[in-house]
């Protein structure tokens, strides 16, 4: 065989190859196992594609003229809070991928501190606190990234948004400076949860309803997308690049919200949501709501769940939204047949 022939065939050869590990790669579960060929990284948190990496955590505001939010369909994880008259706040929660655009962003609040402390020194960025509650961020367990520590090149202002809806943080400019810094992000880790097949216990549902007093969310269970679509007060949560924001799973978190300390700018108590210790909730997955169980014995340590019968849940892989309210939320049963119901 000449030469010009052998290189010929082995070109066949690997072009053969590439196109069945591509059909085998694609035809098979992302859990099974192929012999010789290596499992990609995913990130501890959210079972995303990507090693772990350093994470970053972004207060989001979330009212209806916040709305396109931009950047948040690349959270890891997304916790929902309320704030001040009823309405909520966002802390999203990145690492697999960090976007260079990120926002609005808006203040921290107390609740943050405490929420927050699970995942170590991670970096912290805000656009501002309470003048009481600087030095709290400051003593906290985080790298404090907040808009009064940084410019304007930085929390930059969006000309199209209405302040103090238009602060925009540049994240790749934000992750180069903690680098001149030697700032040390921690990196993800198992929070508490692990991923894997869909627990057989559960109801069949077709969504569900969380709510705060001036403040509301719902999730449609999509089969063909496989995760939660988000409506925020009645719309389609819809982010900035037009993709409609959802959860892989989706969790609603009981927690005692009480008065803090803390006031904003206008007299309105600032509330508290209480993430240390243990109380019950719903994780939503493959089409189904568990009842269950959390328990967080420290503020250092992660949030585990557990079933009504005491097996561990496991998480579908993709992102996580947590839903912290005391408020039981009122579900729509997959039975045709059947009327929204609120769980006693």
């Amino acid at each position: 065989m000449s030469f010009k022939r052998l290189i010929a065939a082995v070109i066949a050869v690997l072009s053969v190859a590439v196109i069945t590990l591509s059909f085998f790669s694609s035809s098979f579960p992302s859990g099974l196992k192929i012999p010789g060929v290596a499992a990609l990284p995913e990130n501890s948190i959210s079972g995303r594609p990507g090693a772990d990496a350093p994470v970053l955590v972004v207060k989001i505001d979330d009212t209806s003229m916040a709305h396109p939010q931009i950047g948040l369909e690349d959270a890891d994880l997304v916790y929902i809070e309320e704030v001040e008259g009823g309405s909520t706040r966002l802390a999203a929660v990145f690492s697999s991928k960090i976007p260079a655009r990120i926002g609005p962003v808006r203040s921290a609040r107390i609740s943050d501190v405490e929420l927050l402390a699970q995942y170590g020194r991670v970096g912290f960025a805000y656009s501002g606190a309470q003048k009481k509650m600087l030095p709290v961020i400051a003593a906290a367990n985080v790298h404090d990234l907040g808009a009064q520590r940084n410019s304007s090149t930085i929390f930059t202002t969006d000309p199209t948004r209405t302040p103090p809806y238009a602060m925009v943080l540049r994240a790749d400019l934000l992750l180069e400076l903690a680098k001149s810094r030697g700032l040390e992000f921690a990196q993800s880790k198992n929070m508490g949860w692990k991923f894997g097949k869909a627990p057989q216990e559960g109801v069949a549902i077709t969504s569900a309803q969380v709510s705060w007093p001036a403040s509301s969310y719902d999730v449609q269970w999509s089969r063909q997308e496989n995760r939660w679509l988000l409506d925020f007060r009645k719309e389609a949560n819809v982010s900035e690049s037009g993709q409609h924001l959802g959860a892989s799973t989706f969790v609603i978190q009981m927690v005692s919200i009480t008065n803090s300390i803390y006031k904003d700018k206008n007299g309105g108590i600032t509330p508290l949501s209480t993430t240390v210790g243990s109380g019950s909730g719903y994780i939503l997955r493959n089409g189904k709501s568990i009842k269950a169980t959390w328990s967080r014995p420290t503020a250092e340590e992660g949030t585990r769940w557990m079933s009504m019968s005491g097996e561990e849940i496991t998480f579908e892989k993709g992102q996580i939204w947590v839903a912290l309210t005391d408020r039981e939320p009122v579900f729509t049963l997959a039975n045709a047949d059947a009327a929204s119901v609120t769980p006693k």
